[in-house]
C-alpha cells in the first residue's frame, strides 16, 4: 500500500513541475495580418485625432491660405510672415517619422523631388495636418475642395490622401508649364488662370513671396527666379 501511494505521489509531483505546454505556433500570414491590423488601427486613431483637432479649432490662417485659389482679398503679409507659422496654431505638426515614408513613396510615384514636396508642405501648412484656411483649403498641402474632389480625396485631413492629391496636382501643373517651377508654384498658389493671364508668376505680392520662399528653400543661392516678371512701372 505504501508503494502504491509513493508511486502516485511521484506521478503528481512530476506533473506539477512539468514545463507548460508551448503555445501554438503563429503562421507568418497570421503574424502579418496582426501587424497590419495594428498599423491600420494606429492610422485610424491618428486620422481621428487630426479630424478632432480641425473641428475643435474651426478656421485659422494657414501659411498658404490662398493655395489653388484666387488672389488675396486682404493686405498681403510680408515674406517673413508668409514663411513662418501663424502665431497661435493649435494643431501639432505631424511627426517626421510618420510623414517621411509618405513623402518618399508619393514623390517616387509622381516623379517629383522629395525636397519640392517638403518645401511646399512647409510653406502651406508648416506640417500641420489639421490646417484650415478661411477660403476652405485643408490639410498638409492645403487642398481646395474642388482640387480634393478632382483627385478623389475622401478625407483631406488624412496625411497620405492629402499629400497624394497635392503631389498629383503639382505634377499636373509642372507638365502644363513644361517644368517651369516658378510658374508651377505660382499656379499652385494663385491658380493657373492668374499665371496664364500674366504669362508667368503673377504680380501679386503674396504669390511672389510664396514662390520666392520655396525657391530659396530649394536653392539658397537663388533669390530671384527668372520667370517672375518685374513689377510694372507706375504710370503718372
Amino acid at each position: 500500500m505504501n508503494l502504491v501511494w509513493i508511486l502516485l505521489a511521484s506521478s503528481a509531483l512530476a506533473q506539477s513541475v512539468a514545463p507548460p505546454a508551448a503555445p501554438p505556433a503563429i503562421s507568418a500570414r497570421d503574424a502579418m495580418r496582426a501587424a497590419l491590423d495594428k498599423q491600420q488601427a494606429a492610422a485610424a486613431r491618428q486620422r481621428e485625432a487630426i479630424r478632432t483637432q480641425a473641428e475643435s479649432v474651426g478656421v485659422w490662417l494657414a501659411p498658404g491660405e490662398h493655395v489653388n485659389g484666387s488672389p488675396p482679398s486682404e493686405p498681403p503679409r510680408p515674406a517673413s510672415a508668409a514663411a513662418e507659422p501663424a502665431p497661435q496654431m493649435p494643431c501639432d505638426p505631424i511627426a517626421d517619422l510618420t510623414v517621411t515614408p509618405i513623402i518618399d513613396l508619393v514623390a517616387q510615384a509622381q516623379d517629383l523631388e522629395k525636397t519640392l514636396l517638403r518645401a511646399v508642405i512647409e510653406q502651406e501648412s508648416a506640417y500641420r495636418p489639421c490646417a484650415v484656411s478661411p477660403k476652405g483649403a485643408k490639410g498638409l498641402m492645403q487642398l481646395m475642395p474642388d482640387t480634393a474632389e478632382q483627385f478623389g480625396v475622401k478625407d483631406p485631413f488624412d496625411p497620405q490622401e492629402n499629400i497624394e492629391a497635392g503631389a498629383k496636382y503639382l505634377k499636373q501643373l509642372l507638365d502644363k508649364y513644361r517644368g517651369d517651377l516658378p510658374q508651377t508654384l505660382g499656379a499652385y498658389n494663385a491658380g493657373p488662370a492668374a499665371v496664364d493671364r500674366a504669362g508667368g508668376v503673377p504680380d501679386i505680392p503674396e504669390t511672389r513671396d510664396y514662390v520666392k520662399s520655396i525657391m530659396q528653400r530649394l536653392a539658397p543661392t537663388r533669390t530671384d527666379p527668372p520667370s517672375i516678371p518685374p513689377p510694372k512701372p507706375i504710370e503718372n
